[in-house]
């Protein structure tokens, strides 16, 4: 056998494990099977609520589960106007809100498990900027980032380990690789660009989840400006797994115009009437 052909036999695998993200169309590398990594990353979010004690009640907690809720719905509407109901089949959704006022920020891990920081609350302001945070957090989890950004922290830091190797030899590695695909900041190199991808793709898919659950996308471009503000100084585009504040922005406005549009084919609630 030639080396093309035992290159293009090594790829094969690879090509197989490539699929296309809901709404962008994007390809991504997705290595791990999807009951494997829902494992993971349920286990881990116990473990961190176990560490971080969420909310019971309060009015925070009904604000969020709501607004998760009705972004919850949206995303069941358009699965299944598309004809893919089925690939919700492994979501568990959980909405949590944590009250530490000094975190200003929100994830959601593979499966649907979402919790948000009140300290971001002080920043959303009203409840259209809050559906920015949880579609965009959210999109994360239907675009299947984790498993991508997991899949790429198995092939640069395990060595392209099967992820049963990979907990068994070194469990703390893969631990944290379950945290990165959460949306922990990455090192500079070969995982970055690909954090901005998503960051980006989460902006685009979350605007036309909350457009389609009621709420207003043009709330999306205030929000992350008030975001970046927040944040007071901050590293260079180049440093950043996130968008320059201002392209975001922009990038935002331009998508806002597309989000009615789905608001208007998919409501989730009979209404494209934003709140």
């Amino acid at each position: 056998m030639n080396k093309k052909a035992v290159f293009i036999l090594a790829l094969l695998p690879l090509l197989y494990a490539c699929t296309e993200t809901i709404f962008t169309g994007r390809k991504a590398l997705n290595l791990i099977s999807i009951d494997a990594m829902n494992q993971l990353s349920f286990a881990e979010y116990q473990t961190y609520l176990t560490e971080n004690k969420p909310m019971e009640k309060g009015k925070e907690v009904d604000l969020v589960r709501r607004v998760g809720n009705d972004i919850r719905l949206a995303v069941e509407t358009y699965y299944g106007s598309i004809g893919k109901t089925e690939e919700l089949k492994n979501f568990a959704w959980e909405f949590n809100v944590v009250d530490n006022k000094e975190t200003i920020n929100a994830f959601c891990m593979p499966g649907g498990k979402v919790v948000v920081y009140t300290g971001i609350l002080a920043v959303t302001k009203n409840e259209d900027a809050l559906a920015v945070v949880m579609g965009h957090e959210i999109a994360h989890a239907l675009a299947q980032h984790g498993n991508e950004r997991m899949s790429q922290g198995l092939m640069a830091n395990l060595g392209m380990s099967a992820l049963d190797i990979a907990m068994a030899q070194k469990p703390e590695e893969t631990r944290q690789l379950v945290m990165l695909a959460a949306g922990a900041a990455t090192q500079v190199g070969v995982l970055l660009p690909f954090s901005r991808t998503h960051e980006s793709e989460a902006d685009e898919i979350g605007l036309y989840l909350m457009a389609m659950a009621g709420y207003n996308p043009d709330e999306a471009a205030p929000f992350w400006e008030r975001m970046n503000q927040s944040g007071g100084g901050r590293p260079p585009e180049f440093l950043s797994t996130h968008p320059d504040p201002e392209k975001r922005s922009e990038r935002l406005k331009t998508l806002t115009p597309k989000a009615r549009e789905y608001a208007k084919s998919h409501p989730a609630n009979g209404s494209s009437k934003y709140r």
